[in-house]
């Protein structure tokens, strides 16, 4: 069964002394099974934002060792900070992150806020969808006051905390415990010092956007509804919560602004809308910045929307998308912006997730060549493959920016974003065949001792031996799926680069055959012979029908050259 993973970003009234942050980020990296992705500081904010992953346990008791550590070092009666905050451990948020629903997160959260409110005598509320009350599910709402009304609004039966003491913690404060969709934290900033100005893009972007007035947006009379409460003009952005600060640390007033439902209001249409009102201000946008970590997605989504603003193919490499994105929203202005670090995608692979791809051309070759038996056949089958498509994506990229076919630049976008996804996944079946025949090894090397140990290293090498054959079968299908890309280049590509089509289609006829030759030599292994029956025989079909793909292809180069 897969893991369930999910995400704690907890946020500590502490920006500036690192020798305290560290010591609570020590008390979370000591749990196992739990991966300290980033720690981010503000000095102006005085404020830290850490976050960490793993499964739900870990997770909880590391997120109750740094609450606890939290409330022993950061003295919140001396705290100032520009950040709305209203304790040492301010807000800690649970995320699902895979394989767990938002039901289950809740009741973690409910179980961590029961354990540090019986242990650590501070006030807890719980927030968005853990909220014990509709009235408490806004996050700002439970923070109203902050920490300085804290002492008032404890006496409140309507506040008393879901867990602890409804009793003034003057050192701790107090701290919302939650269970959320995944947040974005982003600052977009202006050239501009002028708090004033940046509320007044907040206001037209925000959700909550700003209360009506009549004729002065600032100084007009306050238009009241039926029930004499005042109305609302709502911002261009929905799931987007956001303020005006001026941050002393770069000299700059920004839009600090929370991104609650990335499906609905993107970063990019976010970042957009606030271009657009600072320009009908007379302000403009310098750039941006993202607070903790980022979807890979989010890059991606970005990276594409720019492009296409460009009119300029999108079929290109993750790293191109990433690098549009982070120049487009000015994601390096105020500090280096490193995808390794900030991407959550890239901090869960880790270093030795694809240990093939991360070599460089003469690595991977002498490493194919030494006596190890791995990378084999499949391996470089893949490879042959990923390149085959690569060379036809390549195609469409050049006939998009072709002069004269400029009207063109979405349909050959459309073929070069088809080749990069079949890449993609070529790709990761490079190491994944790999990883395939290690694990039939791994499973040889299992006990065999007693009769039980016998029967569970069976099992093993059967389904290890299974897997190494779906992977190469699933090389042939993505193989054979290239074809699509790379005749549709040979026919209707640039003519001066009929030849890399032509290429292309060797090398997915190679991967093809390369690939049914693993997955042949590993049937003779396998018990399950209806499997195999069936395997050989759509394998069968996949090499006759790349035989005559190639032969189409290579007529239709020949008759061009």
């Amino acid at each position: 069964m897969s893991k369930q993973l999910i995400e704690c970003v907890p946020n500590f009234s502490e920006g500036r002394d690192m020798t305290i942050i560290k010591q609570i980020t020590d008390e979370i990296e000591s749990v196992e099974g739990v991966i300290l992705l980033d720690v981010d500081p503000g000095k102006a904010t005085n404020r830290t934002v850490v976050t960490f992953v793993g499964e739900p346990e870990p997770v909880i008791h590391a997120a109750y060792l740094a609450i606890k550590k939290a409330s022993e070092l950061i003295d919140m009666s001396k705290h100032q900070g520009e950040h709305p905050r209203m304790g040492a451990t301010d807000v800690c948020p649970l995320i699902p992150i895979a394989n767990i629903s938002m039901e289950e997160v809740v009741q973690y959260a409910r179980k961590l806020g029961e354990r540090a409110g019986q242990d650590l005598g501070i006030p807890l509320y719980l927030y968005e969808s853990a909220a014990s009350t509709p009235e408490r599910r806004n996050l700002a709402t439970v923070r109203a006051g902050e920490y300085e009304m804290l002492p008032e609004k404890l006496q409140n039966s309507e506040w008393k905390p879901d867990y602890g003491p409804a009793r003034f913690n003057a050192r701790a404060g107090a701290t919302a415990i939650g269970a959320r969709d995944f947040l974005i934290a982003y600052n977009v900033n202006l050239n501009t010092t002028s708090v004033r100005r940046a509320n007044s893009v907040a206001f037209d972007v925000r959700e909550k956007g700003r209360t009506k007035r009549e004729g002065h947006p600032i100084t007009g009379k306050v238009v009241m509804d039926k029930e004499g409460n005042p109305m609302r003009e709502p911002g261009a952005c929905k799931y987007v919560k956001g303020i005006g600060w001026y941050i002393e640390e770069y000299g700059i007033a920004q839009i600090s602004m929370n991104l609650t439902n990335i499906n609905v209001s993107p970063l990019h249409v976010v970042f957009e809308e606030c271009c657009k009102s600072a320009e009908k201000r007379g302000l403009r946008v310098t750039g941006s910045e993202l607070v903790g970590l980022v979807p890979l997605q989010v890059m991606l989504d970005t990276g594409k929307y720019f492009l296409k603003k460009q009119r300029r193919s999108i079929g290109v490499s993750e790293k191109e998308l990433i690098k549009i994105a982070v120049k487009s929203l000015g994601l390096d202005e105020l500090t280096p912006f490193d995808p390794k670090k900030k991407i959550i995608e890239y901090q869960l692979d880790g270093s030795n997730a694809a240990p093939l791809l991360g070599m460089n051309l003469r690595e991977f070759a002498n490493e194919t060549a030494s006596e190890s038996p791995a990378p084999g056949g499949g391996s470089i089958s893949a490879y042959i493959g990923a390149l085959g498509v690569s060379l036809a994506s390549m195609v469409a990229n050049l006939s998009s920016h072709k002069r004269d076919w400029d009207d063109r630049w979405e349909e050959f976008s459309t073929w070069a974003e088809k080749g990069q996804d079949i890449n993609n996944k070529l790709l990761k079946m490079v190491d994944e065949d790999t990883h395939a025949f290690n694990a039939i090894m791994a499973s040889f090397r299992l006990p065999k001792g007693t009769d039980e140990e016998k029967k569970e290293r069976s099992a093993a090498i059967q389904a290890a031996t299974r897997h190494a054959i779906v992977v190469p079968m699933e090389v042939m299908r993505l193989s054979l799926d290239s074809f699509d890309v790379i005749k549709a280049m040979a026919e209707v590509g640039n003519p001066n680069s009929v030849t890399d089509a032509g290429v292309g289609a060797l090398c997915a006829r190679a991967a093809i055959h390369g690939a049914f030759l693993n997955a042949k030599i590993n049937s003779g292994s396998l018990k399950d012979k209806d499997f195999v029956e069936k395997t050989l025989k759509e394998g069968n079909a996949m090499i006759k029908k790349a035989d005559q793909l190639e032969a189409e292809v290579m007529a239709l180069v020949n008759s061009k050259i």
